[in-house]
């Protein structure tokens, strides 16, 4: 019976945590309702993590009362993460130790313009600031995360048409301007690889290739334990290599793309007759259920993915293959056709074996990537030796990988 408390108690002390993480920070009574556990649960709870130094509190007013604000301890200085997706925008907080102390999620509209979405990232950073207690004088820079091929030092697109509305668009210099921090950009998927290398399912190897599967597939690659990005930064651009000579044009300007064969709109239009209008989310959940349907345009999909991830990784040699994004929220129904199709076109090597597994940070990757990006940058993450790319990360964001946001 004791054994059984204990673990409900441990179980409670993490639901908590978990709370406030996700929301920033929050009341007691406020805690009490987003946990469904009693006041006095919540109350003994908030006094054991403050001593042991897991969680802040301080004053505040609710509804024109005095209440105490319960927010995670931090060490002094905060970073952003921010990626922005074709659908979605996601912002992390996190400081020097690495551990995420805020994290919100999203959606966007087709096509959103950079303005738009650039304003609304700068006011969701200041925003998550707020809610646990900072001020922009506490954020020591941001990383930003991009669904399209970038120059690092401007946040330009480099290649037109990829993210339609953002060619013009030098990212590094307007979120400067608005929050006066420093900034860095980078292609999602390599900030993907970067997560995955440091804190995920790739931590331990040197040469990793990074497969994003979501509204576009990209690649990341780490080399020696440092991302490789190319001369132009389009290392990696699988999306953008041709596997239909005569199928769709891509937004790139070229024909049949990877992009336009399991896209989005790919998956889901095969679909139309036999199940209706669909969203990838859709497919995605009915392909976890067994739908046979879903589960065949998933699969088709891995092994024409697999094809072009093969090739890859005859010219790179990875010893490590992370599949990534939302599609690959289908487990074994995306990874195994992969496996299998990648295994007959890349000769097996007599002395190791190529891995290909799911990544362990599922749709955060980029996201977590851009704050690490982030913090492997400042003076601060200098001065707790976790500076640079072939830096290993704490336990923070390991910890926070239960789905904030």
């Amino acid at each position: 019976m004791t054994g059984s408390q204990s673990s409900l108690r441990g179980a409670n002390r993490a639901l908590v945590v978990e709370t406030v993480k996700r929301y920033g920070g929050l009341t007691q009574v406020e805690l009490t309702a987003a946990t469904s556990l009693s006041p006095a649960t919540v109350s003994s709870i908030v006094k054991e993590l403050l001593a042991a130094g897991v969680v802040d509190t301080r004053s505040t007013i609710r509804s024109g009362r005095r209440a105490q604000l319960v927010t995670i301890a931090r060490s002094t200085g905060l970073a952003a993460g921010v990626d922005v997706g074709p659908r979605h925008l996601r912002v992390a907080l996190g400081d020097v130790t690495r551990e995420i102390v805020a994290e919100q999620s999203l959606p966007l509209p087709a096509d959103h313009r950079a303005d738009t979405t650039l304003d609304r990232a700068a006011l969701l950073v200041v925003d998550l600031l707020e809610r646990v207690g900072a001020s922009l004088d506490d954020l020591v820079g941001l990383g930003v995360g991009l669904p399209a091929p970038v120059e690092p030092g401007t946040g330009l697109v480099t290649v037109r048409g990829v993210l339609r509305g953002w060619d013009e668009t030098p990212v590094v210099h307007v979120l400067a301007k608005r929050l006066a921090k420093p900034v860095l950009v980078d292609n999602e998927a390599n900030l993907g690889a970067l997560a995955e290398s440091r804190f995920g399912a790739a931590r331990g190897y040197q040469d990793v290739v990074y497969v994003s599967v979501g509204a576009g597939t990209g690649a990341g690659i780490v080399l020696s334990g440092h991302l490789h990005r190319g001369f132009g930064g389009t290392a990696g651009e699988i999306g953008h290599v041709q596997v239909d000579p005569q199928g769709r044009i891509c937004r790139c300007g070229s024909r049949g793309c990877l992009d336009t064969v399991v896209g989005y709109p790919a998956l889901v239009e095969p679909l139309a007759v036999s199940h209706g209008a669909l969203t990838v989310r859709d497919v995605v959940q009915r392909a976890v259920d067994g739908d046979p349907g879903c589960r065949q345009v998933v699969a088709d999909a891995g092994v024409v993915i697999a094809g072009v991830v093969a090739t890859m990784a005859m010219v790179v040699n990875p010893q490590c293959i992370v599949v990534g994004g939302e599609l690959a929220g289908t487990g074994e129904v995306l990874l195994q056709p992969m496996r299998e199709a990648i295994a007959r076109r890349v000769p097996l090597n007599q002395v190791v074996s190529l891995d290909v597994v799911a990544g362990d940070l599922g749709v955060r990757a980029s996201v977590l990537g851009a704050l690490a990006m982030a913090l492997e940058a400042t003076d601060q993450a200098v001065a707790t030796g976790t500076s640079g790319e072939s830096a290993e990360a704490g336990g923070g964001i390991d910890a926070a990988t239960g789905g904030a946001g």
